[in-house]
């Protein structure tokens, strides 16, 4: 028995994924071309098992809408978007790049969920704060500049159903959040944004060890 979390290796983790569900060839062929499009940013695809849990996470909530922060070649938002309901803009999907979500336009379409997915191409704070009074979702995924996450957090929050559910990655830094020596605004900005989060009233919430860390916060009001 153990009260703590066993350390990841290559293999335990090679074995964690052989025993899940696999991933469908879609999600293997994007994982794959974004490693050979894209070899220095392909790291922040999110990984199987993160996808995995994001899909049955929606699906066990019974989200019907839901809205991504950093869509990047479209891995998540395809994870997300394949448990929501088939409506139009289900899952709200914010990007700045138009040459990364141009690979994530080609696999939604393959994977029949272009209709599901409302892309919004600015400043995520822009689309937030542009949204009509009322809307409200069930889920929402940060996964983007991380001096960003507080200002984010503080647009999501307002915006989230009684009970709804907001994920958070990289909180983990790759471990540099337990390093004083690790003084980038990158990681003082997940830092910040940790103190941040277990600080506020309004949620709940656990520190999950899947991929680079996972924060997984429910409003309970």
């Amino acid at each position: 028995m153990t009260r703590t979390t066993e350390s990841m290796t290559p293999e335990l983790h090679d074995y964690l994924v052989a025993h899940s569900t696999p991933v469908d060839p879609v999600l293997r062929d994007l994982a794959e071309e974004t490693l050979r499009a894209l070899p220095d940013q392909a790291g922040m695809q999110i990984g199987p098992e993160q996808g995995r849990f994001m899909t049955m996470l929606a699906q066990v909530l019974g989200a019907r809408s839901a809205v991504e922060i950093g869509t990047f070649t479209g891995y998540s938002s395809i994870c997300l978007a394949r448990a929501l309901p088939d409506a139009p803009g289900a899952l709200l999907a914010c990007d700045i790049s138009e040459e990364w979500t141009g690979i994530a336009r080609r696999y939604w379409e393959r994977a029949g969920l272009s209709g599901r997915i409302d892309l919004r191409i600015g400043p995520a704070l822009e689309t937030l704060r542009a949204l009509p009074a009322g809307h409200a979702f069930d889920l929402a995924f940060i996964d983007a500049d991380k001096e960003g996450y507080i200002g984010y957090w503080e647009e999501l929050v307002p915006r989230m159903r009684p009970g709804g559910v907001l994920l958070a990655d990289n909180t983990l830094s790759h471990g540099r959040v337990v390093d004083p020596a690790q003084t980038s605004a990158a990681v003082q900005g997940i830092r910040d944004f940790n103190d941040h989060v277990l600080a506020d009233g309004r949620v709940e919430v656990v520190l999950l060890p899947i991929g680079d860390g996972l924060t997984m916060a429910r409003l309970t009001g």
